[in-house]
């Protein structure tokens, strides 16, 4: 299907689902040229030594929908992020907006912003956002390094930008409905409303094109409800067009349990919500990698907003993404894992995404378990922290698990993984068997009919967690 708005993009299946493409890449001298223009410099102003590398501007990385451009330039050093028309207009507009208030409403170190423009006409051909260039270099590649004591003050300081992020808003205590802001015509005295929703739940291939409601949502019920729906119109379509039984198979398989997740939402989500639902800024990937840090660990920037939304307050129950994991009490003993080669080299301090880490000579497993144990402790710290900040904070985790879970079931149906155990999981809550979804995703579920001879009977229609594949 072609579509004029989003020229230059293409999407491609990568046996996982689909994947953007861009197929004609940015020039970098039409990214110098919007540079130097936002910048109020010439290209003649440029130190001699830079023209000889190139200019001001170079690229940088590659990211999942942009690619990212260094900018020096007398005024300091700046980042520009070239964009592929996803969702175009809304996933740059949103973008810009909640940068603008998380700034101006918050300590939270995030970029700043210089200049963006929406849409395509302009040189380069591709929406864009300039930005300033934020310290420090991603945690992922100091973490092994830093101290729990480094890592513990870390995750107080996030903590402190959620309980901020809770406060950040047009109603008091955030907003009201889901939705990305800055996408809404309406304004509150300068704060941006949330309007249509921009996730690659909604963007990603031929889900654009679906004729489903995106936004803003009054309540949880129509949000995940249009998820489902695009999970049955995909997989709808997926059935007919099966070549193969396997095919046919998984299309079947994924839309029985898709309609089995609709069938429940109206039990745990009303369908009927007035006012609109509360809601709060959430950064849906506040990962190791979008926290950057100075020398000695301590948080320079928070980067990584471009899908950043306001979620229900239910979703900001969850610890931040870096904190997830399986839990792990004890610490592992070094001593008892595999030598191997040192294969790695911890980060110096550039920027090169590149670089390895230092395995100092231990086994990768080694750094797993690690790494388990740690974000086991530290979630009782970002507990205890959330707590301090808002003394409800264990009733609002409580009250939101089931949610989540069934968020996490969703989103997992939508990219086919693990439906025998989502089945499984959405079989048992609705007996009122409330099991964690990790758990059940992580071993399955087995039904005990009876015992052995001479043992005592188990009750019929009982179910455990099983230890081992199903």
């Amino acid at each position: 299907m072609r579509d004029a708005s989003r020229e230059g993009l293409a999407w491609e299946d990568n046996g996982l689902g689909p994947e953007p493409r861009w197929t004609r890449d940015p020039h970098i001298r039409a990214v110098e040229r919007v540079c130097c223009r936002h910048l109020g410099m010439s290209l003649r102003d440029i130190k001699s030594e830079e023209e000889e590398a190139g200019g001001p501007v170079s690229f940088h990385i590659d990211g999942a929908f942009n690619k990212l451009y260094q900018v020096k330039s007398p005024r300091g050093h700046f980042m520009m992020r070239v964009s592929l028309p996803v969702d175009p207009q809304t996933k740059t507009r949103g973008e810009a907006a909640t940068l603008q208030l998380v700034r101006r409403k918050t300590d939270i170190p995030v970029p700043e912003l210089v200049a963006f423009d929406d849409s395509r006409s302009n040189e380069i051909g591709y929406e864009w956002l300039l930005m300033g260039k934020m310290p420090g270099v991603p945690v992922y590649y100091r973490w092994r390094k830093m101290s729990m004591a480094q890592k513990e003050a870390l995750t107080i300081r996030t903590a402190n930008f959620q309980a901020q992020l809770f406060r950040c808003g047009n109603f008091g205590e955030g907003f009201r409905s889901i939705g990305t802001l800055g996408t809404s015509a309406n304004s509150d005295h300068g704060v941006p409303e949330p309007g249509p929703i921009v996730s690659s739940f909604f963007f990603s291939g031929q889900r654009y094109h679906y004729p489903i409601p995106r936004g803003p949502f009054s309540s949880s019920h129509d949000w995940i409800r249009a998820q489902l729906n695009i999970i049955i119109k995909e997989h709808t379509t997926a059935l007919g067009e099966a070549k193969t039984e396997l095919d046919k198979d998984y299309a079947e398989s994924a839309l029985r349990v898709a309609r089995k997740l609709l069938r429940m939402l109206h039990k745990i989500f009303p369908a009927i919500v007035h006012p609109p639902e509360r809601t709060v800024i959430w950064h849906d990937d506040l990962s190791l990698r979008n926290i950057l840090v100075d020398s000695n660990g301590r948080v320079t920037a928070v980067i990584g907003w471009e899908c950043a939304s306001v979620m229900p307050r239910w979703v900001a129950s969850q610890v931040p993404e870096f904190l997830r994991g399986t839990v792990r009490e004890a610490k592992p003993d070094r001593n008892c894992y595999t030598d191997v080669n040192n294969g790695g080299s911890e980060v110096s301090g550039g920027d090169d995404p590149d670089d390895g880490l230092d395995n100092e000579g231990k086994t990768e497993l080694y750094w797993i378990h690690l790494m388990e144990y740690e974000q086991t402790q530290l979630r009782k710290v970002y507990a205890a922290r959330m707590r301090q900040l808002r003394p409800d904070w264990d009733m609002e985790v409580e009250e939101g698990a089931l949610r989540v879970d069934f968020l996490n079931a969703v989103s997992r149906c939508g990219a086919g993984f693990y439906l025998r155990r989502i089945e499984q999981w959405v079989d048992a809550i609705e007996r009122k068997d409330y099991l964690p979804l990790r758990e059940v995703l992580r071993v399955g579920i087995k039904k005990e009919t009876g015992g052995s001879a001479g043992s005592k009977p188990t009750t019929a229609g009982t179910f455990t967690v099983i230890s081992r594949l199903s």
